[in-house]
């Protein structure tokens, strides 16, 4: 007897990010020397301090369940964190601590969003941007953006295509997958379009802490038009902690508590081991995350010039996160020695990893043909070796 699926499984799409990365283990199980610029982590260690904390925490017996929207002794923590960047000093009944910020963003549209709504998502996106906004049953609108200005919203194409549907609006400032780091006034514009219409915005802070020119502005602080705001926070990017499982929402009392039951039913509660390290990260030595912000900021450099050195390649630089966006879309409909054309960046990034061993992350995924995502969170020896092998594979294409 046939197995019978959900309509959901067909309406989701894979982790196309995830398939990259997997492919990467495999080719390095069979011995390939592979370089992977697919990666959406620091390649740090998590800092001692918060090993430790984790280390102690098993110890005295942290290990049994917590409150399902996250342990006081944290919540506390991060009202102190956000009162330190933001001076504005959030309730606990505001905060909810969450298997990752993936978790938050997921149970947060399943919270606000259903059948016949819309969500507002900037296109490039995560990949996950759509499928959590699919998975509550609304659909995604996706709106262009200005590669030129930081991939900063296109207004004119929203203004077109706003109508009564639309219930609420993502945004991630630091972006992933452009490194994009939209400026003040285009936030605050977003804020006061949604204010008029009545829309939630989700803002996906998640690289907060890398930013590289200039001081990152939490959008707490913009928010004068007192809009409806539901901000994601992470532990796995600034910290180093991806594999924590950490991560944290703000928004009103009455969201906090609507998501809190969701996730109740789903996950319990967040790994208790990991909400005690992440107390000492929030409250401890922030000088390992200044250290790999520095080298993250020199590695962009040389990536940067690395890129903007090929042929037919354009990159401008990104203000924030670990990745680089540049655009290979003079490379599409070229032919390969064994006679495949480049129909698109899936199929240009299979090439250059079938015949240079270096991983990238195709822009079709993210909604952006033409493009390539590539993580500088890697040593600059390996990004100038990477580099240097995706040049030469595209000087064999005709």
């Amino acid at each position: 007897m046939p197995i019978s699926l959900s309509k959901l499984v067909d309406k989701i799409k894979p982790s196309f990010t995830l398939q990259m990365t997997a492919r990467a283990a495999a080719l390095r199980e069979k011995g390939v020397d592979v370089i992977n610029f697919g990666v959406g982590e620091p390649d740090f260690n998590t800092p001692p301090h918060i090993i430790e904390a984790g280390q102690n925490a098993i110890k005295d017996g942290y290990t049994k369940y917590t409150p399902g929207s996250g342990m006081l002794e944290l919540k506390e923590a991060i009202q102190t964190k956000i009162n330190n960047m933001t001076g504005i000093l959030y309730e606990t009944n505001q905060i909810i601590v969450s298997s990752g910020g993936k978790q938050s963003l997921s149970v947060a549209c399943q919270a606000l969003f259903e059948d016949g709504d819309k969500v507002i998502v900037f296109s490039p996106y995560w990949v996950s941007f759509p499928e959590f906004v699919r998975l509550s049953g609304a659909e995604p609108l996706l709106i262009e953006t200005l590669p030129k200005q930081q991939f900063e919203p296109d207004f004119d194409d929203l203004h077109k295509k706003i109508d009564s549907s639309i219930k609420g609006v993502i945004i991630n400032s630091p972006s992933n997958p452009t490194g994009g780091v939209w400026s003040d006034e285009a936030i605050t514009k977003i804020l006061e379009i949604s204010k008029a219409n009545n829309w939630i915005v989700i803002s996906d802070e998640t690289y907060e802490e890398l930013v590289y020119d200039r001081e990152f502005t939490a959008i707490d602080n913009l928010n004068e038009v007192d809009a409806e705001l539901l901000t994601i926070r992470s532990m796995s990017k600034t910290y180093a902690m991806t594999g924590w499982r950490i991560g944290y929402a703000t928004a009103d009392p009455t969201i906090v508590k609507a998501m809190s039951k969701i996730q109740g039913q789903t996950t319990s509660c967040p790994n208790a081991i990991g909400q005690k390290a992440s107390v000492a990260a929030l409250l401890g030595d922030q000088g390992p995350i200044l250290d790999m912000k520095k080298k993250f900021k020199e590695r962009r450099q040389v990536m940067f010039d690395a890129l903007n050195s090929l042929d037919g390649v354009y990159c401008d630089m990104p203000g924030g996160a670990f990745y680089m966006f540049p655009d290979f879309s003079s490379y599409l409909n070229k032919e390969t020695k064994d006679g495949k054309i480049l129909r698109d960046t899936f199929d240009l990034s299979d090439y250059i990893l079938n015949t240079a061993n270096v991983v990238t992350v195709a822009g079709d995924g993210f909604g952006a043909k033409g493009y390539l995502r590539l993580s500088f969170a890697t040593s600059s020896e390996i990004i100038k070796n990477g580099i240097k092998r995706i040049e030469k594979s595209l000087k064999e294409l005709k």
